[in-house]
Order: C-alpha cells, then sequence, then structure tokens
C-alpha cells in the first residue's frame, strides 16, 4: 500500500509549536529588556522622564540612554527637547582631556561636529561636561559630547552665563543639599513657523534654555531659571528664576509625571529660592571669566 500522506493540519503543528516558543522567547527578552531599561532611566530621572503634556509632532521626542544622562531627542526639531540626570557629591572630581564632539548615529538627521561651523554659536552642552565626569566618569564624560547632547547657544550665555550656572550646581548646590535632579532643555519660539527656518544647519535654534534643580525626597524642593539667548553674561543667575510650571507652559511638556497632582502643585506652581544659597553666588564669576 503506498504511503499515507500527512495532513496538512499534522504538518502545520510543528511550525506553530515552534512560532509559539519563539514568541515566548521574544516576550520574555522583550521583558527583561523593558525591566532594565526602566531601571536605568528610574536611576536617571525623578518620578518618571519627561513627557508631552499634548502629542503635537513638536513634542513627540525618543528617548536616547547615554551613560550618565538621558536625552529626550526630537527629529523635528534636530535637537534635544530635554536631558535628565542626577549629582551627587563627587569626592575627588579629577577629569580626563577634553574629548572631541560626535557624531550620534542614533538620530535620524545628520548632525555632525561641523554642522555649527561658521554659524555664530557655540555648540553648548546640556548634561555638562565637567558635572557629568566628575559624578558618573570618564565613559559618561564621552558620552556628553555626542552631537544629540548639543544645543546653538550664544557665545554670551554658552561661556558665560550658562556656564557659571553650570559650576554653581556642582560646586556650591550639589555639596549644600546633596543629591540633584536636573533638566535642561531648550525654549523654542511660541509659533513654530517663526523657528522653523531659523536653524543652524538642521537643527533648528533655540530661544532661550531651562533648567530646573529638585532635591528628592518626602518633600522636594525646586528650583528653575529659564536664560534667554541674548544675554550679556554678566547677570546675576537670580534674575531668571521662575517656576516649573512656566517652565512646562514655554516648553509642553510635563517633568515629572509619576508625581502626585497635590505634590506637583505645591512644588511646581511657586518660586521658592530658600535653603539654596542662590543669592550669595548669583553673581559669582564663572571658571574662565
Amino acid at each position: 500500500m503506498p504511503p499515507r500522506r500527512r495532513s496538512a493540519a499534522s504538518r502545520l503543528r510543528p511550525l506553530l509549536r515552534r512560532a509559539a516558543i519563539a514568541v515566548l522567547f521574544a516576550a520574555v527578552g522583550s521583558g527583561l529588556w523593558y525591566a532594565e531599561e526602566r531601571e536605568v532611566r528610574d536611576g536617571l530621572s525623578w518620578m518618571g522622564v519627561p513627557d508631552w503634556q499634548r502629542l503635537t509632532p513638536l513634542s513627540l521626542h525618543r528617548v536616547l540612554r547615554n551613560d550618565g544622562y538621558l536625552v529626550g531627542w526630537s527629529d523635528v526639531r534636530v535637537g534635544p527637547l530635554w536631558v535628565s540626570y542626577r549629582l551627587a557629591a563627587a569626592g575627588d572630581a579629577r577629569i580626563g582631556e577634553r574629548p572631541g564632539f560626535r557624531r550620534d548615529w542614533r538620530t535620524l538627521w545628520p548632525v555632525t561636529p561641523d554642522s555649527y561651523l561658521g554659524s555664530g554659536y557655540d555648540r553648548g552642552h546640556l548634561a555638562p561636561n565637567y558635572a557629568i565626569a566628575a559624578v558618573h566618569g570618564r565613559g559618561a564624560q564621552r558620552d556628553t559630547f555626542l552631537m544629540s547632547n548639543m544645543v546653538p547657544q550664544r557665545p554670551s550665555l554658552n561661556r558665560r552665563l550658562w556656564q557659571r550656572l553650570e559650576e554653581v550646581v556642582i560646586d556650591r548646590f550639589v555639596p549644600r543639599v546633596g543629591a540633584l535632579q536636573v533638566i535642561a532643555g531648550p525654549v523654542f519660539a511660541p509659533r513654530f513657523q517663526e523657528g522653523a527656518l531659523h536653524r543652524v544647519g538642521l537643527v533648528e535654534v533655540p530661544v532661550a534654555f531651562y533648567k530646573i534643580l529638585v532635591v528628592p525626597g518626602a518633600r522636594p524642593r525646586a528650583l528653575a531659571f529659564v536664560m534667554p539667548q541674548e544675554v550679556s553674561g554678566d547677570e546675576p543667575l537670580d534674575r531668571f528664576v521662575v517656576s516649573i510650571d512656566r517652565v512646562e507652559a514655554l516648553t509642553g511638556l510635563d517633568f515629572f509625571p509619576r508625581l502626585p497632582v497635590a505634590a506637583a502643585e505645591a512644588l511646581e506652581g511657586r518660586v521658592d529660592t530658600s535653603g539654596w544659597g542662590l543669592e550669595a553666588v548669583a553673581r559669582l564669576p564663572g571658571r574662565f571669566d
């Protein structure tokens, strides 16, 4: 008698079994990856990574994970919307030679170390070279020189006022208050049409920059700044203090999405400089002045 042919169902059964095993392995792998990613993000952010208040093409961004900090990257603005990192007492803060700028291949559009040449703008760090190196190490310092961490800043802002704020944060605030959550980023023109054509290469030029500092804890404290591009550089830092609510209104971002509503209103709705010692350091010259 001729051999009996296997039915279609019997032939399909081993394929389905293998497919089910592959799906199971993929699900387990994805779960492990998500758990690790969540742990890393929680270590570099407080109360969740910044999110959009209302999803639009201008608020949509991808989270890029680096050694020592996170970036919220916009493929529409062709630049970061925020960076998030933690600072703590650094001890012996010796850092190596200044690394070279590098293109970040994760960005959709090519932004290279030469993209700002001849523009009149500096390649301004959002996650600062010195503080990140001092707290998170040499590998993290190298990551701060990725072009996905750069923003077009006027020299008087980047080299003077913004640098003075960076220095005060790591040298004065961290020893005073302990661990700090920091979020920094650009503020763009209110209407996209105003800024869409104002670009350095592909990168949209911001009109201002913000920095938010939070002392985490049961009763968190916060201090926020907004600094415009057009400054002389020697202004007192306390001139630029604002509420977090103000920064959220300017950017459309929700900086602490897991913070309960009542706690968010108490933290974000007011300006309170007490306990920071801001007045004593607001007029200090920068390291390079």
